[in-house]
């Protein structure tokens, strides 16, 4: 079983394009690049289209950025995302569409657990687990 993070802040390698930052992880398992089209595939997933995938993150917007650190964090296929405040940095909108994708991923079998303080992001989850001064609520 292998796991994928999603960080709340991003975490991307800034002189690596969209793609590029996708395609590490899966090179650092693979000991190649991808030629199964995997990359180009959650790229395309999350909403990043091919000229997007060619800029760097510090071109990209905050949630442009999100879309790229999720297919990164899927990119090995992994059975468990964990995802630490996904939508901590976006606007409403943007927390909106992440959170779809979230959703959707589960759907498909993914099992996906989230820190979040945010409510309305916590309204997707199937369950809800409350900490409150380092004791579960």
């Amino acid at each position: 079983t292998s796991i994928g993070y999603i960080f709340q802040k991003f975490n991307l390698i800034p002189l690596l394009t969209a793609y590029e930052n996708v395609e590490y992880p899966f090179i650092m398992k693979n000991r190649r690049p991808d030629d199964t089209g995997r990359v180009r595939h959650l790229l395309t997933m999350v909403g990043i289209d091919e000229a997007l995938s060619a800029h760097k993150p510090g071109e990209l917007s905050g949630g442009q950025q999100q879309r790229v650190a999720i297919a990164r964090a899927l990119v090995n296929d992994p059975a468990i995302l964990l995802c630490d405040e996904p939508t901590g940095n976006l606007d409403s909108q943007t927390s909106i569409q992440i959170m779809e994708i979230l959703a959707d991923l589960h759907l498909r079998g993914r099992t996906i657990v989230m820190v979040t303080h945010n409510p309305e992001t916590a309204a997707y989850a199937d369950r809800t687990i409350t900490i409150r001064d380092g004791r579960i609520a």
